[in-house]
């Protein structure tokens, strides 16, 4: 068979999806910025190991991955968390009773610095947004059940 008809593995182009990017703003801590900073950074190492290596997979996730990681870079509004807090907002950590005597505590962050198994929620989230504008003695209708807001402060 000749050459023309077989289609070579190396011509095939690496198709990803683009990361979907929220319609929400991209308002960011100090250390929601520097976390994205590290991600660009990371990306751009992956993606000249890639170009090294010759390996298209990993040139297009980097790829991808790096124009998504500069456009949250350049929308990104930091918002500098409050000294003083009196009620949940952007940048407050929230330290609330669940009915069964649990403790759990969290910082209200940007979408892409949240994540809930280290404390940090989205201000998206539906635990941030039943949370946000309470203050510490009142309770909160969050996901899961009613709860007691025991302390807020800066995060």
């Amino acid at each position: 068979m000749s050459r023309a008809f077989v289609k070579e593995q190396d011509d095939v182009r690496e198709e990803l999806p683009e990361r979907p990017v929220s319609a929400s703003p991209n308002v960011v801590t100090p250390r929601g910025l520097a976390l994205i900073d590290q991600q660009i950074e990371a990306c751009r190492a992956l993606l000249t190991k890639g170009q090294y290596d010759q390996d298209k997979p990993v040139i297009a996730r980097a790829s991808r991955d790096l124009r998504y990681w500069t456009l949250r870079r350049s929308t990104a509004q930091v918002v500098v968390p409050p000294k003083k807090v009196e009620t949940a907002a952007f940048g407050t950590r929230v330290t609330f009773r669940r009915a069964d005597g649990r403790m759990q505590d969290y910082a209200i962050v940007g979408e892409d610095e949240a994540d809930p198994a280290q404390g940090f929620i989205a201000y998206t989230s539906p635990m941030a947004r039943a949370l946000m504008g309470k203050s510490a003695g009142e309770e909160a209708d969050v996901p899961g059940g009613a709860v007691e807001i025991m302390r807020i402060a800066p995060s």
